[in-house]
């Protein structure tokens, strides 16, 4: 990796300069989508991240993407403020090497091949789950970077009600509120309900120098709605139902036109499922869900300037696991059907079938932790096989190493495959090779982590010219990559104070042209602390960012960033709170994507109900 010593000896001293031989433990969690069952976070082999309801509470507001760029190994590109498209990268993958799940329902647009990220709610989230490096084995085509699982709330216990109300900068209001609980008994109902409106003003998407800009606002409203039923049928068995629903409507410029162009996002997610014990060692999970991705265009009132691109995936999951003495084994089987309708192209109306196996096995003795998985996808590229397997080995209860290599793959969106003039039938799918170690090591009560990876990719899909079947540019299997990197990370609790560092020190390249991948930097780093006194907890973020490229060819330079974010909560009762933040305190000016806009210093202050 091309990364100087240096620069590793300075990230790791950043890592270690937490440490503080009073530091508190910090209490288990259990992960769900590392391996697509409950694990103890500390017999988890990949490299994974949970998103606390705490953490995402303190955002206050603004979009999923500001949170997940607060975490380790994770880039954003965004064209505007937090209404505007927005892509998402982990480990220097590309934005549709990405799988995102809300609540095991896969979403996303099968043109584009990335999910709308900017069109999912905060306010409906209850906590997220990142795991990184290839996990093709347990969900298929795309996770080539990694997993993103969004959970929403579910019901619990005794009613509880929620609700708030703030506003802030460039005229930002939401409001949300939500309801959830249990009846309890031998055929009790869990539930849980909640809905959001959040608008703003915004400001201007793009800056001058933009072919398309136009100095007026840019604001953007979004609703949604989300919720969760399920019903005990007896011990050990459960039928239910969840949704989620979320209109975007975002403004962006186009020029000098007098028309208020827009753009019209919606994410829809349903799902039926049946969880039973068949027998104490056996449980059975059936999912069937249907996913929607809509974009709607406006540039005209005119039919020209009207456009709809959607995007349906239908999913059949099931899933059975047993338990084998302590062991886990998996057997898994999948249907997916996934369906495009334009408005204005018709060749992109298109459908895809992939049936799928799987199978993976979870050892635990000891000392040891071995984890075994494969994988089957066949669609109308044949099949696709993808392994994985990780081992890791405790030396004490406070030093664990582990080791892992994984296949993956990612199926051509249907624009590299259908669009005129630039899809091309035969492309293939990219597929990728992971090789990674790490380790963990709790000193003096700071819990370290370092993780090495080196991912590298095959058939590439990019536009190249001339196109090999006709003339002009189109999307074609040509270049290798290589996305080689070290993460560190360290935590703390001191007393009242938690602390938290992360760096990134990443090579993600273009082998065939010996260039850095656009938007992507080599360094990037975070870091944060959190104090309590008395009812008030009080925290500051640092966001670091090196320089990065705008395009493939490395010809337009963005520059590095550091943004501070500062944010207060005052527990004003037991149910009553106000948080107050405040995003960017230095007012940087730097730019996500060449020509397009940030946010610079923002307020935001909001009076809370209930459990947030």
């Amino acid at each position: 990796m091309s990364v100087s010593a240096s620069r590793h000896a300075a990230a790791l001293s950043l890592a270690l300069a937490v440490a503080s031989a009073h530091a508190e433990a910090i209490p288990d969690t259990v992960v769900v989508t590392a391996a697509r069952t409950p694990q103890r976070a500390d017999e988890v082999i990949p490299d994974t991240v949970v998103v606390t309801r705490e953490e995402i509470a303190r955002a206050g507001t603004g979009s999923v993407a500001d949170v997940l760029r607060r975490q380790r190994g994770i880039e954003i590109v965004r064209n505007g403020g937090a209404g505007a498209s927005t892509t998402v990268s982990l480990r220097g993958a590309n934005g549709n090497q990405v799988v995102a799940l809300i609540d095991g329902v896969r979403i996303g647009s099968a043109t584009l091949g990335y999910a709308s990220w900017h069109a999912i709610p905060l306010s409906a989230i209850d906590h997220i789950e990142i795991v990184y490096g290839p996990l093709s084995t347990l969900y298929g085509a795309d996770a080539i970077g990694g997993v993103v699982q969004i959970f929403t709330k579910r019901g619990e216990g005794q009613p509880q009600f929620s609700a708030s109300a703030g506003g802030g900068t460039y005229g930002t209001n939401q409001y949300d509120a939500s309801v959830h609980g249990a009846t309890g008994g031998e055929h009790g109902v869990s539930y849980a309900l909640s809905g959001t409106r959040e608008e703003s003003d915004g400001f201007s998407s793009t800056r001058p120098g933009a072919s398309t800009y136009n100095r007026d606002d840019d604001g953007y409203t979004r609703n949604s709605v989300n919720g969760r039923v399920a019903l005990r049928l007896a011990e050990g068995h459960e039928i239910g139902a969840q949704f989620l629903k979320s209109r975007l409507s975002a403004q962006y410029d186009n020029g000098s036109s007098g028309f208020d162009a827009h753009n019209i996002a919606e994410v829809d997610s349903y799902a039926v499922f049946l969880n039973d014990r068949i027998t104490p060692g056996w449980r059975s999970s059936v999912q069937a869900a249907r996913a929607e991705d809509k974009l709607g265009s406006f540039t005209s009132l005119l039919p020209s300037g009207m456009a709809q691109l959607n995007t349906r995936q239908d999913e059949f999951t099931w899933q059975n696991t047993f338990d084998l003495n302590g062991d886990t084994l998996q057997l898994l089987a999948g249907h997916r059907k996934e369906s495009v309708l334009s408005s204005n192209i018709a060749a992109l109306g298109q459908t895809r079938i992939t049936n799928s196996v799987a199978a993976a096995y979870n050892l635990r003795r000891g000392s040891h932790l071995l984890d075994v998985s494969a994988r089957n996808d066949h669609s109308e590229y044949g099949s696709k096989t993808t392994g994985a397997a990780g081992y890791g080995y405790e030396f004490t209860k406070d030093l664990r190493a582990t080791a892992s290599i994984g296949t993956s793959f990612r199926a051509p969106t249907f624009n590299e495959l259908y669009y005129p003039n630039y899809g091309y039938v035969a492309n293939k799918p990219e597929r990728g090779r992971n090789l990674e170690a790490g380790v963990q090591y709790r000193v003096a009560g700071v819990d370290l982590k370092a993780d090495y990876y080196r991912n590298r990719l095959t058939d590439m899909i990019v536009s190249v010219t001339p196109c090999p079947s006709r003339t002009g540019s189109c999307a074609y299997n040509v270049d290798h990559a290589l996305l080689e990197g070290l993460t560190l990370a360290a935590d703390t609790r001191i007393g009242n104070l938690d602390f938290r560092a992360s760096a990134d020190l990443q090579d993600p390249r273009d082998e065939t042209t010996g260039k850095q991948l656009g938007r992507r930097a080599r360094r990037h780093a975070n870091v944060g602390a959190d104090y309590r006194f008395g009812q008030v907890d009080a925290g500051a973020e640092l966001q670091a960012s090196g320089r990065r490229f705008d395009d493939a060819a490395n010809a337009n330079r963005l520059g590095g960033y550091g943004l501070l974010n500062l944010y207060t909560t005052w527990h004003m009762t037991r149910d009553w709170s106000l948080l107050v933040r405040v995003d960017n305190a230095a007012g940087k000016d730097y730019e996500l994507a060449r020509n397009y806009g940030t946010a610079g210093r923002t307020w935001f202050a909001a009076i809370r109900y209930g459990i947030h």
